[in-house]
């Protein structure tokens, strides 16, 4: 079904085998973003086929939030664990 979380998955892996270079957008706070933070996130929003976002931020954990992430698939909310893995994604 098209609401199936294996449609996603399968659309994930379509997206992560086609990576492309892409040209973020970024917001201009998002410059005083750690190197590591911004590779991670330019990561993510490559596999995801993302163009764009309204801002970034680390967390005091380590955590990153990624907000209105023009994504493919529609406007997102991403958060990424230190480590750059995805353990959130919120549409509206």
């Amino acid at each position: 079904t098209l609401g199936s979380f294996s449609h996603y998955q399968d659309c994930s892996l379509v997206v992560a085998l086609a990576l492309t270079a892409t040209t973020f957008a970024c917001a201009d706070d998002d410059k005083d973003l750690p190197a590591a933070a911004v590779e991670r996130v330019e990561a993510v929003m490559r596999t995801l086929g993302c163009k764009g976002y309204e801002e970034v931020e680390v967390e005091d954990n380590g955590y990153i939030e990624i907000d209105d992430a023009k994504c493919e698939f529609g406007t997102m909310d991403i958060k990424l664990d230190p480590d750059g893995k995805i353990v959130l994604m919120s549409a509206y």
